[in-house]
């Protein structure tokens, strides 16, 4: 039983060590709060520790035996270990390709924007016709705003597209300014908590208090919805300076 225990405390460090790095490379570099909670890959990292911490150093535990010849015991773990190489591999590669790449400010909302959410049409696009915002990839989140264009026919396609499931303007490149630029605009459209659309009656309540409780107005006009694939967050700002003062959960 100790030579298994210690396979198995042996398998499990290793274990641990290759995710930390993945994971914590991932989350320092492009995750951090709040886009880890905006991009809702919980699902994704629990499928990762299942299998990198639970069921690999288990199967090790469970084949592990000091009778069993070194050759056989070496092929065996050898086996788990591809395995699991092979879903860290896939777990890692759908981080990376889902990483957050922009929080964008357009229309009356920040959404964040996910590598996989710009097409390969739209970079290439972007490319030759607003360089200096196009993402690379090793860039880092950015804060920038996505207007709709001037031009009203170009606006109605791109509104039309989005309502319909399509590409929205956060989605093309092409179209970003400066996030400095957009203050202006951003100011237009902060809201008091109880008038933003995106949360519930209850939810707003929820945010009132919290706003409260971290010392800062909840009864002016300073709000705005954060949007991703997860529940919306309440961004708060300082109206003097339109700098981001607090982030919360409606839950």
């Amino acid at each position: 039983m100790r030579f298994r225990l210690a396979a198995l405390g042996l398998h499990l460090l290793a274990s641990c060590f290759a995710l930390t790095v993945i994971l914590g490379g991932l989350y320092l570099g492009w995750y951090r709060w709040p886009g880890w909670y905006l991009a809702d890959v919980v699902q994704v990292t629990i499928v990762l520790a299942g299998v990198d911490l639970v069921a690999g150093p288990l199967l090790t535990c469970i084949i592990a035996s000091p009778v069993k010849p070194r050759r056989a015991l070496a092929r065996d773990i050898a086996v788990i270990v591809a395995v699991q190489l092979i879903a860290l591999t896939y777990g890692a590669v759908s981080l990376w390709n889902g990483r957050p790449l922009y929080y964008a400010f357009s229309e009356d909302a920040l959404s964040l924007v996910q590598a996989y959410d710009i097409e390969d049409a739209e970079l290439a696009t972007a490319r030759k016709q607003n360089a200096p915002l196009l993402p690379h990839w090793y860039s880092l989140p950015r804060w920038i705003w996505a207007p709709l264009p001037q031009d009203s026919e170009e606006s109605g396609k791109i509104i039309a597209s989005a309502i319909t499931g399509g590409s929205d303007v956060i989605a093309m490149p092409r179209y970003y300014q400066p996030w400095d630029a957009g203050l202006p605009t951003l100011r237009s459209q902060l809201k008091k908590i109880g008038d933003l659309k995106y949360f519930s009656g209850k939810e707003k309540k929820v945010l009132e208090a919290r706003v409260r409780a971290a010392g800062l107005a909840a009864d002016q006009p300073n709000t705005i919805a954060l949007t991703g694939r997860g529940r919306p967050l309440l961004a708060v700002f300082d109206r003097a300076n339109l700098k981001i003062v607090g982030i919360f959960k409606a839950k």
